[in-house]
Parts: C-alpha cells; structure tokens; sequence
C-alpha cells in the first residue's frame, strides 16, 4: 500500500513557498479592477456605471428575502441561542423548511438557484440578528460543500449531494489543523490509496472545523503520495469529500469561544475513514487550489455582515445619542460623540459599497481574488471600528449584557453580545495579516513575472541575464506611464462633486504602482520580510478601492432616487475625505517610519533580555 513520508516534520520557507506557489491561480483570464490599480491603472469603466441587480433575479428572490426577514424576527431569539450556547432545534428546522441551506444550490437539484447577490442579502438579514446563526448558514454555503460542488464536482457528485444538501444536510470544511493554520505544507492529515484501489484511507485530524460537530458531509484537505516532477518532489493536496456517518470520523471536541456562542465548531478526527475514489473532488493534488478558488466567493459573506453590523450599530447610536442627555445637550449635540457617528455613517455606506461591487463583479465573471480579500480585510476591520465606537457611545450600557439590562428594566441593545460575536472576523477565514500578505503576492504579480529571477534567490545567471534583458524592455516605458497621464479637471467631471475624488484616485493608483516598484528595487528579495512596508502597499490599494466604489454606488443612487441619491454623494464625500487623509499617511510611511527598530525591539523581547518588563505580576503558567 502506498504511503505517504513522514509527517510532523519541519517545513522550510522555500517547501512552504512552493507549495503555496503550486496552489495559486498563475493567469489572469478575467479583468480584475484591483488589480489593474496596483499596476497603476484606474479602470473606472469596470465599475461604472455601477452594477444593478437583474428585475427578474430580485423578483426571485423577493419572496424568499420576505419569508426569512419574518421568521428571523418572529421565530429567533438571538440573547437565548448566546445565553445557551445552542441553536433550538425548531429555529433549525425552520431554516430547512424556507430553503435556507439551499440558497445557491440550483434549482434543478432542490435548491432556490439564487444568485451571489440574493445569498449575500440573506445573509446580511440573518447576520443582524444572531452571529451564531450567520455561522451556521455562511460556514455550510460559502466555504462547505455546496461551493466547492458547484464549482468542482462532477455530475455524479451533484446527483448524488446536492439534494440532500438543498434539504438541510449541514455541512462543513476543514482544512486547519492543531499545527498548521496558515501553512498547508505543514500540513499532518493524510490519505493513501486503499490496497484494492477502490478507496483512500484518510487519517488525522482537523482542527476549529465550523460546523463540524454537526456536519453530515466535510470537504477534508489531505496530502496524498508526492509526486516526482523533474526529479523534484512535489507535494500534493487532495480534497475529498466525507459523510460523516462513515466509519471512523468522530467529534473530538466542541469549541467554546468568545463570542458566537452558539457557533458548532470543532476538532474532527480521522481514524483509517474509507473514502470512495469517486468522492475526489476535481482531482488529485488540486486541493489547495480548490480551497483558494472557493475562498474567492467563499470570503464575500464576512464582507456583508459587516454592512449589518454597521448598520446596527449606526441605529443603536443614533437613537442612542439622541435620547440621552448630558450637561444640559443630547449627547449626539457634543462634538466628541458627534464625529464619531459621522464616521460611522460614511465607513457604513463604504462597507456595503464595497461589499455589493465584489458580488456584482464576480456574477459578471471578474476574477475577484482580489477584490474579495480586500474586501474581507477592510470590511472587518472597518467593521470593527464601528463597534468599538458604539460601545463608547453607548458607555456602561454597551459593556452590560442584554440579559442585564432586560433585568434592571432597560431596552436589551445587545452591544456587548455584537462586539464578541464580531471579533472572529478578523480572522476566520484569513486573518487580517494573511490578507494582507496574500494582496501583496498577488499585487506584485506582475512584477515577479517580469523581473522575479533578478530577485528570487537560487536562480542561475543565465535566467537572471534573460531577466534583466526582459525588466529592461518592460520597465523602459511602464515606469514613465506611471508618472504620465492627466488626472485633473476636466476629467470624471459627470461625478460632479466627487470627481475630484475619483482624480484623487487615479493619481494614487500610479503613485501606488511607482511604490511597489521602487520597494523592489531598494529591498529585492528581501521585501517579503518587510511586511509592514507590503502592509501599507495593501492599504493604500483597500482605501483607493473602496473610495472608488463609494463614488460609483453615490452616483448610480442619484441617479436613480434624485433626494436619497444627493444625501448619499454627501456621505461619500465625507468618506473620500477621510479616506485621502489615510491613503496621504500610508504613502508617506513608505520612507519614513520606524519599522526597523520596532522589529529590533521584538527580538529582544523574544530573546528575553527584557524580563524585566513583565515583573510585577502573579503568573500563573
């Protein structure tokens, strides 16, 4: 039988690299408006005239979106599923009944067959009530196994899971493990052929799995044989798909969390499983790929339900700043908690600008890897924001439970509950700092093509000869383009008075571009450590994004609701104005900053020779 090496072994950064290399989409088939910024191009053509969802799709939907808005308000008490850590088995069966488990599932297979759009809608509705619920619901549809299905499985697999998954069969991803979070060339889960051929025999085990615990089906990342290509080895990652009533699959244990209480996640194992040869999912060695490609759309739901936690948040504090009163004033009067709604309002109205354009542009076939990472990483961070400025607003009161204040007869606002349910955001499905490295490597794409041998190390002279040649054909005319073009009046001028805005934009995008560049020409190879300059790149590409999208939804409004239209070119005003504020701060922290001597200071710290620093307190480990 078949084996694969020892596992448990260190993994070096270039295996790990490889790996990950393997993995990545290597073409760029589709137009990617992300991307064309960080090469300095402003493609305002590919979001504008802002994208509108089809009638016939929103008269689909419509009954639908009605049905769960009802029974999300009737049927789910969000303070009982926190209070209890469960999910009541009647809420459950309720969402299987409309069809929630099934929303993108199409139709001829038992689900609604609804689009991107109308999933990400549904989910902003359950994610305003219950965090837990959200989980359940996004973890089974965006990451699980109907995703990956649609996008990979064979007609055979679709015939035989997708009904069962259109009824209400939940489902499941797993990829993480106790050792390995962010490096799948760590990874220990492993499947062999079985010695009949017929089947693989999985065994490990997975760690922080959502949904596992009550999974009826997994997609299970695994490696499988390496292989021998050019006398190299190349390791491989196979996805397999696994029902969980087989043999040998067992809960190890349900986590518990800070917030998402109710949430069921989880550490599976995998003792000698059994897989068919037939449940593969695309093909062997194609898992990491899949994991990656079904993340792209997979990584739009976190996005929305920040829109709903900004939208929350924004009610609770505005009814909340009105009504009381200190020194004689509203609160909301007081400059102080005023700026802090004004940015609220225009970083909401960002959040849902951004998170609507990426479902729009992947229904319309963009390749969004891009587009959705940024979207992920600056919707919950902005996301977060707001919430902590809420809990200031909302003071004792946003730190005092609901259950508290039912209890001493005030109005339950679930502050507290939101601000833990919402942090995880920040890092499920990538973490902030994952993002922002995976924006980076994808940023400087481009740039690796045409000049990547003159900076990777082991390359031979030869191919660093044929890089130089070809760097400087590629450069002689792309860096003077990035300083060329026009970027002021009477340009974007149908923008009216967010045109200056948009001009804003196109200028930064080649500043960003000629940024990138000149960070690779004075770190070379050594740029990938300085991921505190890659992270302000990646910032500067979110703001422009974002601002960008805010200009574009803002006109697309006043154009079709002249009164709703002009109140809403005033907030993306505002927020263009704050947002230039932060793209100036990024740009200037490219050369003048104090990264060095923070990073010297960190090792130290993790030489110990600062112990000192930690006197004083009882510890207890």
């Amino acid at each position: 039988m078949a084996t694969v090496e020892q596992v448990g072994r260190r993994v070096s950064a270039a295996e790990a690299r490889e790996v990950a290399e393997a993995a990545r989409e290597k073409e760029w088939a589709a137009a990617s408006f992300v991307r064309d910024l960080f090469l300095g191009k402003f493609r305002v053509d590919l979001i504008h005239p802002y994208p509108q969802t089809d009638p016939e799709e929103d008269a689909r939907a419509r009954p639908f979106l009605a049905a769960l808005e009802k029974f999300l308000r009737e049927k789910v008490d969000a303070d009982r599923i926190d209070r209890e850590g469960e999910i009541p088995p009647e809420v459950i069966a309720g969402l299987k009944e409309l069809g929630a488990f099934g929303i993108k599932i199409p139709r001829e297979y038992g689900g609604l067959g609804l689009s991107q759009i109308s999933y990400m809608r549904a989910m902003e509705l359950v994610a305003s009530v219950c965090g837990s619920l959200t989980a359940l619901l996004s973890a089974h549809q965006s990451i699980g196994v109907p995703q990956p299905l649609k996008l990979f499985g064979t007609e055979e697999q679709k015939k035989t899971y997708f009904p069962r998954l259109a009824r209400g069969a939940v489902s499941a991803f797993a990829l993480t493990e106790p050792g390995v979070g962010s490096d799948p060339a760590a990874m220990e889960t492993t499947a062999v052929p079985s010695e009949d051929g017929t089947a693989w025999i999985l065994n490990g085990e997975k760690l922080w799995c959502t949904n596992g615990p009550v999974a009826d089906l997994v997609v299970v990342m695994a490696r499988t044989p390496s292989k021998i290509v050019d006398g190299k080895e190349k390791r491989q990652i196979t996805a397999f798909l696994v029902d969980t009533s087989w043999p040998g699959v067992e809960v190890g244990h349900r986590c518990d969390f800070m917030g998402l209480k109710a949430m069921y996640n989880g550490a599976l194992r995998f003792h000698n499983v059994r897989v068919p040869r037939e449940n593969v999912l695309w093909g062997e060695g194609k898992g990491l790929k899949l994991a990656l490609v079904t993340l792209n759309t997979g990584r739009l739901t976190l996005p929305i339900t920040t829109v709903a936690a900004g939208k929350n948040c924004l009610r609770i504090s505005r009814e909340w700043a009105a009504e009381r009163v200190q020194w004689g004033r509203p609160i909301g009067k007081h400059d102080a908690i005023a700026q802090k709604i004004g940015a609220m309002a225009a970083s909401t109205f960002a959040a849902e600008a951004v998170a609507e354009l990426c479902g729009f542009l992947s229904e319309r076939g963009y390749d969004i890897r891009l587009e959705a990472a940024i979207a992920k990483l600056y919707n919950s961070e902005t996301g977060w924001r707001i919430i902590d400025d809420t809990v200031q607003i909302r003071g004792g009161r946003g730190y005092e439970t609901a259950d508290s204040l039912r209890a001493r007869g005030e109005k339950p606002v679930p502050v507290e509950r939101i601000m833990r349910d919402f942090r995880i955001n920040l890092i499920f499905e990538g973490s902030s700092e994952i993002m922002h490295l995976f924006i980076a490597r994808e940023a400087l794409d481009r740039h690796l093509q045409i000049a990547g041998d003159l900076i990777v190390p082991g390359t031979s002279g030869s191919e660093k000869l044929r890089a130089f040649v070809r760097a400087a054909l590629f450069y002689a005319w792309w860096y003077p383009s990035r300083w060329l073009g026009w970027s002021r009046w009477p340009r974007y001028r149908e923008f009216g008075t967010l045109a200056g805005h948009l001009r804003f934009v196109e200028r930064s995008a080649r500043r960003l571009a000629r940024g990138v560049f000149h960070c690779m020409v004075r770190h070379g190879p050594k740029l990938e450590h300085r991921q505190a300059l890659l992270f302000r790149l990646v910032d500067v590409g979110a703001e422009l994004f974002a601002m960008a999208a805010v200009c574009a939804r803002a006109q697309m409004l006043l154009r079709s609701d002249g009164a709703a239209g002009e109140r809403a070119v005033r907030i993306a005003d505002l927020f263009c104005q704050h947002a230039r504020r932060r793209v100036r701060l990024k740009f200037k922290g490219l050369w003048s900053n104090d990264d060095v001597p923070t990073y010297g200071l960190a090792q130290e710290v993790l030489r110990g020779e600062h112990l000192w620093l930690e006197q004083g307190v009882v510890n207890r480990n």
